[in-house]
């Protein structure tokens, strides 16, 4: 802990004395302070007062304040209060009686002070008239101290909210006396210690341990781009009776001096954002969402302003030429600037980049640059006259841009400008820019990586799927697909149908656990097999075992398949199932049978017959197969699915397209998480 200087004695200076900072006119002012109810009662007891006089709090609080004062001096502690509440500040020289009864004179300031619930106090600080005398100023202590001495002085109640400040806090923070009051101090002294500070002074209020000299490396609510250094000193405030104890502080801007701590203050606030960075941006495997992210993260901690923007290459493995323009596609944008830097950031999303301009010259180079928004840069990065008019108006005047490579390709390039009240890019900042633009193009990559898998997943899974399926004269058929709508890959489910000699349909539904491109091919070689096996083979078991030896064969480990051949001459239909949710009939009398008999093993386990079992499908029944993604979902049983679609089944059927689309409607919530089939089939006997 720093110690205070020695006092004139030579002595040290004890800890209770409450001295200015060292050098200036006041160094040698002791200050005593207390207060007074309106019943002329001590209720505020400072360490300086138990100097000055000698007396201890604990013989003083709630005693006669008239103690204080010799018998020459009848009525001098209610002279105090009541001019105090009249004139609203009051000083005076009186003569003081110490405890060992010596009698000496005094300089008082007395004002009254409101403090927590109401309570207020004649706040009153005293100094011996020979140490005043002692000041080369006709200025009192109180005046100085609380007008024109450049030291910061405040009080706070236990809950270390504002209760009294002099104008010199003010300005160091940057809000007005007034605005202070009754505002937490750490709401206005923000701080990157993780509570440090907080606890200090809750350490001072709590336990009335003193801090002295301590330096803080802070920000404040009106100065929020501007880093400081203050050394602050507080104690604690006693308290008497229903009032509240509080805390007294002095606080010197010591910013000039504390450089290293300023640095240091600032390499931790670098280090804050690259951690929100860290936990903010690739959240999803979307580009838009990620870019977004990255402008959240930096606005407005870092700048006032920022874009993300991709480059738009006529082939991924084209080379930048610097002699040929750029063209980009602006992806985020955000702003805390006014009007026009908002329609700048925001009000463009194809971007065109001359030769020459600040885009080039930062790929050029491949590192983050920082340029200044003056004519020049203007005329040579902005083509259009309005956008470059947007720009000399936004309030922008320096701009970082930096490059957004990953796995060596050049996804695009991310700027961060700032205006005139925030200090200019410092070195450290450009490695801040880039370490921010790495960490966010890995991701940009990531999602343009999982983009292109994804759309070759789809795209092979649609070719692979049906259209049409063709199901002859005898058997009306609705189909539907529906992928899952969270951001995952496309899953395997599949389904077809085909008309076979003598009158025979085949319908099939199947699932291949997985996602992606392998659940698709593995879905496709399954479905390309099932339908030319049917056209070879009469008995669905003996499908079923051909296509479990296809899925051992291939690698394919667990998929389901449900296999309905319907003779249209007879009426008959056999059923095999390969670990399929059980299909349904839907009577024309409506009444529903579920066909749950014969469930096998899924295909791919092996070393299991399968079984078939035979039903008789009267003119009209409606045949229901489907995937698990119809009945199952978080939160809900597939026993109270099945139930749901059985329910369904029961209502009027009607158009198969329109039953399709009331089922899907009726049983899929909003944000189904797995692929789903539907396919209704109506039969007819053959004539």
């Amino acid at each position: 802990m720093p110690t205070d200087p020695p006092g004139e004695d030579g002595g040290e200076q004890g800890p209770e004395q409450l001295r200015s900072e060292p050098g200036s006119l006041l160094e040698h002012v002791s200050v005593a302070v207390f207060g007074i109810d309106d019943e002329g009662l001590i209720r505020y007891w400072g360490p300086g007062a138990r100097k000055l006089f000698g007396h201890e709090a604990a013989e003083v609080l709630s005693g006669p304040a008239a103690a204080l004062f010799p018998d020459s001096e009848p009525g001098a502690a209610a002279r105090l209060v009541e001019r105090a509440r009249t004139l609203g500040y009051w000083r005076v020289r009186l003569p003081v009686r110490h405890r060992d009864g010596s009698v000496f004179d005094c300089g008082f300031r007395v004002f009254p002070v409101a403090g927590a619930e109401d309570d207020s106090v004649i706040m009153g600080l005293a100094s011996r008239s020979d140490e005043l005398d002692r000041v080369k100023t006709n200025l009192s202590f109180l005046d100085a101290l609380f007008e024109t001495c450049p030291i910061g002085l405040v009080m706070l109640d236990e809950e270390l909210r504002y209760v009294h400040l002099n104008q010199a806090l003010a300005d160091m923070d940057g809000i007005p006396v007034a605005d202070h009051l009754g505002r937490h101090m750490v709401d206005v002294m923000i701080t990157s210690d993780d509570g440090e500070y907080r606890r200090m002074l809750r350490g001072v209020a709590r336990d009335g341990r003193p801090v002295v000299g301590t330096l803080v490396g802070l920000r404040t609510g009106g100065h929020p781009d501007r880093d400081q250094v203050r050394s602050v000193s507080f104690f604690p405030l006693s308290g008497a009776g229903d009032t509240r104890p509080g805390v007294g502080g002095l606080l010197i801007d010591v910013t000039d001096r504390e450089r290293a701590i300023l640095e240091a203050t600032s390499a931790r606030r670098r280090l804050a954002l690259l951690d929100r960075a860290a936990g903010h941006i690739g959240t999803t495997l979307d580009v838009e969402v990620t870019a977004r992210e990255l402008v959240e993260v930096v606005v407005p901690d870092f700048c006032d302003g920022s874009v993300v923007e991709l480059v738009e290459w006529m082939d991924e493995n084209e080379d930048f030429d610097p002699a040929l323009p750029l063209f980009t596609r602006r992806i985020a944008s955000g702003t805390t600037l006014d009007a026009p830097a908002v329609e700048l950031v925001g009000g463009l999303r194809e971007v065109t980049y001359p030769p020459g301009s600040g885009i080039h010259q930062m790929l050029s180079s491949g590192r983050p640059i920082c340029v200044r928004v003056d004519e020049d840069f203007v005329a040579r990065t902005v083509v259009h006259r309005q956008r470059a008019r947007l720009l000399m108006e936004s309030g922008l005047v320096r701009i970082l841009i930096a490059p957004l490579i990953a796995r060596g390709t050049v996804q695009g390039l991310a700027m961060f400008g700032r205006s005139a009240a925030r200090p200019d890019f410092a070195e450290q900042d450009l490695g801040l820019a880039g370490e921010l633009a790495s960490r966010a193009a890995l991701c940009l990559d990531n999602a343009r990586l999982y983009s292109r898998v994804q759309d070759i997943a789809l795209t092979l899974q649609r070719s692979l799927l049906p259209t049409a399926p063709a199901a002859g004269p005898h058997v009306d058929i609705a189909h539907r697909y529906l992928p899952g709508g969270r951001g995952t890959e496309v899953g395997g489910d599949w389904y077809d149908a085909g008309t076979l000699p003598d009158d025979r349909v085949a319908l099939v539904v199947g699932d291949v656990m997985g996602h992606g491109v392998p659940a698709a091919a593995a879905m496709g070689r399954l479905r390309i097999t099932a339908k030319a096996l049917s056209r070879h083979t009469r008995d669905p078991r003996a499908l079923l075992e051909e296509l479990d030896a296809c899925a051992q064969d291939v690698g394919i480990e667990w998929a389901t398949c449900a296999y309905l051949l319907y003779d249209a001459r007879t009426g008959h239909a056999v059923i095999a199932n390969a670990g399929h949710p059980p299909p349904l009939v839907r009577h024309p009398d409506g009444t529903i049978e579920t066909l749950a008999e014969g469930l096998g093993v899924p295909l791919g386990v092996g070393g299991v017959p399968f079984a078939s079992i035979g039903v008789e499908l009267p003119e009209g029944a409606v045949v229901a197969l489907y995937t698990d993604g119809l009945i199952e979902a978080r939160g809900r049983d597939i026993d109270t699915g099945l139930d749901a679609l059985r329910e369904e089944l029961r209502g009027p059927m009607g158009s198969l397209e329109e039953a399709a689309d009331r089922i899907l409607s009726n049983l899929l919530p909003d944000t189904a998480t797995d692929d789903t089939v539907l396919v209704l089939a109506r039969v007819r006997r053959a004539r």
